[in-house]
C-alpha cells in the first residue's frame, strides 16, 4: 500500500520530470523488485494457494515462444513446483533479493542527493539561493524531515503490529483461507487468485484472449503494463510538472487510470466470468491509453502559470 500511494504521489507531483529521471528509474526498479521479493516469500507458507499461485505463475513463463520450457524449469529447478522450488524461492527471497534491494535502495538515495527532493509545485527551489549558497526555499532535514519520516515510521509500525496480530488474515486479502490447507499438488483449488497487489496485472493478463492456444500475447500485456511506468519521463510533454497547475485533461487522465488499476485489482480476484473479463478488458484499455496517449494530452492541456517559488500552500 504504501509503495502504491508513493509511486502515485510521485506520479501527482511530476516527480519523474527533468531532473529525476534516473531517481525515478531507480525507484521503478526497486518497485520490481519488491514484486520479485513477495512473489518468491508467497510460495513459503507452503499451503494451496501459494503452490497453485506460483505453479500458474512460473507456468506463464513457459508460454514464451523457443525459451518457455527451458525457462520455466530454470525458475522452477524441476519440471514441477516441488520441494527444490521452494528451497530456491527461500534463498532468494531472505538472501539474495534483499541484498540486491539493499544496493538498489542506496543507489536510490544518492540520486536523491544529487538532484534533491521535488515538492508540490513541482519548482526547482536550486533555482534560487542566498549568499551561502543555500535554497532560499529549502529547509534542514533535521528537525524537520527527520521528525516527519518518524512519525510516519510510527505509524506505519502501530498499523503494521495491529495486523500482524489482530488480523493476519484481513478477511481473506493477505492471507487466503486456502493457504492454510496445506499444499497439495492432486487437488486444484477451485478458483485461483494471486495476492491483491498483484491482481491488476493478473486481470490484465487474463483480460488479453489466447492466440492460437497460446497465453503468450497475455503475458506480453501484462509484462508492458508493468514497465510503463519506467518512460513516464519521457512520455509527459506536459509545461508543468504539479497536477496543482496541470489542467482538467490530465486530471481526468489520471483520475481514469487510477479507477482502472483500482478496478483490474478487484477484477483480479473475481472468477473469470464473461462479463468480468468483458469489464477487464474495457479497464485495460483505459490503462494502457493513459500511458499511450499522454505525449499528446500533455501537450495539448491548458495549464495554470507555475510560480517561481514555492508557495507556502
Amino acid at each position: 500500500v504504501v509503495i502504491y500511494l508513493h509511486m502515485f504521489r510521485g506520479m501527482m507531483y511530476g516527480s519523474y520530470r527533468q531532473p529525476r529521471e534516473l531517481l525515478w528509474i531507480i525507484g521503478m526498479i526497486i518497485y520490481l523488485a519488491l514484486m520479485a521479493e513477495a512473489f518468491m516469500g508467497y510460495l513459503l507458507p507452503w499451503g494451496q494457494m501459494s503452490f497453485w499461485g506460483a505453479q500458474v505463475i512460473v507456468n506463464l513463463f513457459s508460454s514464451v515462444p523457443f525459451i518457455g520450457h527451458d525457462l520455466a524449469i530454470l525458475i522452477r529447478g524441476d519440471f514441477v513446483v516441488s520441494d527444490v522450488t521452494l528451497n530456491r524461492f527461500f534463498a532468494l527471497h531472505v538472501v539474495a533479493i534483499p541484498l540486491i534491494l539493499v544496493l538498489i535502495i542506496v543507489a536510490h538515495l544518492v540520486a536523491l542527493h544529487e538532484v534533491g527532493s521535488n515538492n508540490p509545485d513541482g519548482v526547482e527551489i536550486k533555482k534560487h539561493k542566498d549568499a551561502n549558497g543555500h535554497p532560499l526555499d529549502g529547509i534542514p532535514f533535521h528537525p524537520y524531515y527527520t521528525v516527519k519520516d518518524g512519525v510516519g515510521a510510527v505509524v506505519f509500525l502501530m498499523i503494521f503490529c495491529a495486523i500482524v496480530f489482530f488480523a493476519p488474515e484481513m478477511g481473506g486479502y493477505f492471507i487466503e483461507d486456502n493457504n492454510f490447507v496445506p499444499a497439495n499438488p492432486m487437488k486444484t483449488p477451485e478458483h485461483i487468485a494471486p495476492v491483491w497487489y498483484f491482481t491488476p496485472y493478473y486481470a490484465i493478463l487474463r483480460a488479453v484472449p489466447p492466440l492460437f492456444g497460446s497465453q503468450f500475447p497475455g503475458v506480453v500485456a501484462m509484462g508492458v503494463a508493468t514497465v510503463a511506468f519506467f518512460f513516464l519521463p519521457w512520455l509527459d510533454r506536459g509545461q508543468v510538472k504539479s497536477i496543482r497547475y496541470r489542467g482538467t485533461l490530465y486530471k481526468a487522465f489520471l483520475a481514469s487510470f487510477v479507477v482502472s488499476f483500482v478496478g483490474l485489482g478487484y477484477l483480479g480476484l473475481m472468477p473469470a466470468t464473461e462479463t468480468y473479463t468483458l469489464i477487464s478488458r474495457i479497464l485495460s484499455v483505459v490503462y494502457f491509453a493513459f500511458f499511450i496517449l499522454m505525449p499528446w494530452y500533455t501537450k495539448i492541456d491548458k495549464c495554470k502559470p507555475e510560480p517561481d517559488r514555492v508557495t507556502s500552500k
